[in-house]
């Protein structure tokens, strides 16, 4: 069976990763998390002690970064396990901060062509589908409406025992939301042929079901 290239883009807490990584089990394909490579350079800086609004002290330290993402589904950044470590909220802000960087775009982009060459992969983001991917053979703009989002978010943090504020949650979602959209460099945007689906009323189950079904379509 032909195997394709899957682009999934939205906004901050739409469930993009969730629904990827569950796609990407059901088909057999490799699950490329490219927000975590984002917030991997986030997390960099601020170990770095590198403010997230300096863009060439950022950008320098493009060099010395080596991201892997492990079968297991854990993230290493210059050999250290950061799975959990870049989940944090400080680190999610700053990956929107350190995305509009031209220097951290290109970095990552050109890793993220790199392990996308040959298909059988899915990719979630905020510019897959218009930038990273723009041949994919299929797109899908993912989105939820931010009190949804911001429960979502909510729920994982208490799993996870991190405090968690929801009105502060929706403050930062709305905020990311706005510095995602309006960014120079490759803004947050719906690609002209990307399928929306708005997960806000539907289960994982459905979301699922429904991206499977567009992936048969187009094989």
């Amino acid at each position: 069976m032909k195997k394709i290239s899957i682009a999934i883009d939205g906004p901050a807490a739409a469930g993009k990763s969730t629904i990827a990584k569950l796609v990407a089990r059901n088909l057999n394909y490799t699950y490329i998390d490219t927000g975590a490579m984002y917030r991997c350079v986030a997390y960099c800086a601020l170990k770095n002690h590198v403010n997230f609004d300096d863009e060439t002290g950022v950008s320098a330290l493009l060099k010395n970064i080596d991201i892997r993402m492990l079968p297991d589904g854990t993230i290493h950044l210059n050999q250290e396990d950061v799975t959990s470590l870049i989940r944090e909220n400080e680190v999610s802000m700053g990956a929107s901060l350190v995305s509009k960087y031209q220097a951290v775009r290109e970095f990552l982009v050109d890793k993220q062509r790199e392990m996308a060459q040959g298909g059988g992969v899915i990719l979630d983001g905020r510019d897959i589908g218009t930038v990273v991917l723009k041949d994919a053979e299929l797109k899908i703009y993912q989105i939820a409406s931010i009190e949804c989002r911001a429960m979502r978010r909510h729920k994982e943090n208490m799993e996870r025992g991190i405090a968690s504020d929801l009105e502060a949650i929706k403050a930062e979602i709305a905020l990311r939301d706005e510095q995602d959209m309006t960014r120079k460099i490759s803004p947050l945007k719906k690609a002209d042929d990307a399928i929306e689906i708005d997960t806000s009323d539907m289960t994982l189950d459905e979301v699922v079901a429904h991206v499977m079904n567009l992936v048969a379509q187009r094989v």
